[in-house]
């Protein structure tokens, strides 16, 4: 389903799946109080901070979630779409919905929340949503540039604030909990009959610094991508774990043979790939193994990958990146790409009264010269780079 890795879910259950969250995700809100104007405008108020609280418990838990998941490698971040960033769009968008919660005391997500138990300021709530969502349709390429101005692209907060993910997961958590001490206690001073009075204080101090810790945890928790390319790139690591030598020669003949199960993984860099590369080769770049978008071709353990680049070392990093996230019977072409074309494109015959057995190679390898470089004459255009849509969604609040 979605960036999960791999694809537990199929399509057909993912839509059944989205539908039992999608009931799941109303029962909630309605449970905790999310139907009522009067709780939610609270918020502008100081008598109820429900609204605030769930939904930094709910930030914080899909935060963490994510994070863990990507760090175990069961999610591919790659494919999970980012709301590009128009900052003066955001503020004026902001102001424009903060007013409009106050004045109508919902947000689109809790006005559906409150028509679906027949409250009639949601149901109101709801058309008039409807009414700005046409409106704005119809004045769009007017707006056009009010809506776009100030774009930063697919900006995260770590980035914009030079720190990592776990750092900024530690950050948020330790604000979360702040405002749940800070909230409370307003609570308790500007409304005498606030459900704060009946919180357990032991349950919450424990489930403050469980949290806490969890923040701490995902701050010193490792980067398993960076901590994965080192690994990869390190000489003592791919000494201690070698990976499969595939010689020029037998490279040639399995493309020669047009075997379905011999696999040529070009690592170099998109624009050398374009100019040129071998026959039947798929471009790939070791960052992009992390994600689902290549998985079905390196997955099947009956095929033989063969990475190559430019020189051998390039294709080791490269394979040995692969078999670290588990994939299996992988190879790397003796000799790089340099290595092959000296012995198979630009084979040079061998000299006069030699065993024929070297007679016999060198025959083979002029066959192989020709008809290699013919297929790669043929090859034309080349195959367009694979990109997984990006999977968009989200609570409309």
């Amino acid at each position: 389903m979605g960036p999960l890795v791999p694809d537990i879910i199929s399509p057909e259950l993912n839509l059944i799946l989205g539908l039992l969250l999608g009931i799941a995700f109303g029962f909630v809100l309605e449970q905790a109080g999310f139907s009522s104007s009067r709780k939610l405008t609270g918020l502008f108020y100081g008598t109820d901070f429900t609204v605030l609280r769930v939904f930094f418990t709910a930030g914080v838990t899909a935060m963490s979630g994510v994070l863990i998941l990507n760090q175990l490698g069961l999610i591919d971040m790659d494919v999970v779409y980012i709301n590009p960033t128009f900052l003066k769009s955001a503020i004026l968008g902001g102001a424009i919905m903060g007013l409009g919660f106050v004045l109508g005391g919902y947000c689109p997500g809790t006005s559906v929340c409150g028509a679906a138990v027949g409250k009639i300021d949601g149901m109101v709530f709801v058309l008039g949503g409807l009414f700005g969502i046409v409106t704005f349709g119809e004045l769009y390429p007017s707006i056009l540039q009010i809506y776009t101005a100030n774009s930063y692209g697919d900006l995260l907060a770590p980035q914009a604030l030079g720190i990592s993910q776990g750092q900024f997961a530690l950050l948020l958590i330790a604000v979360a909990v702040s405002a749940f001490v800070a909230t409370t206690w307003i609570e308790k001073r500007v409304n005498p009959e606030s459900e704060s009075f009946r919180f357990p204080r032991q349950a919450h101090r424990r489930a403050a610094a469980a949290v806490l810790v969890l923040g701490v945890l995902l701050a010193a928790w490792p980067d398993r991508k960076a901590n994965l390319l080192g690994k990869a790139a390190d000489a003592a690591y791919q000494r201690a774990h070698p990976i499969e030598r595939v010689t020029a020669d037998e490279l040639a003949f399995h493309i020669m043979d047009g075997d379905q199960h011999f696999v040529p993984v070009d690592v170099r860099e998109a624009a050398e790939f374009a100019k040129t590369s071998l026959p039947g080769a798929i471009n790939i770049q070791p960052a992009a193994m992390f994600g689902k978008e290549w998985r079905d071709v390196l997955s099947p353990e009956q095929n033989r990958k063969v990475f190559f680049a430019q020189d051998e070392a390039d294709a080791t990093r490269a394979a040995t990146l692969a078999s670290l996230l588990g994939y299996k019977n992988v190879a790397v072409l003796q000799g790089g790409l340099n290595g092959f074309t000296q012995t198979i494109l630009k084979a040079t015959a061998p000299e006069q009264g030699l065993p024929e057995v070297e007679q016999a190679t060198y025959r083979f390898r002029a066959r192989a010269a020709t008809e290699i470089a013919t297929l790669i004459k043929q090859r034309g255009g080349v195959k367009p780079v694979r990109r997984i849509k990006k999977v968009q969604g989200g609570c409309g609040s």
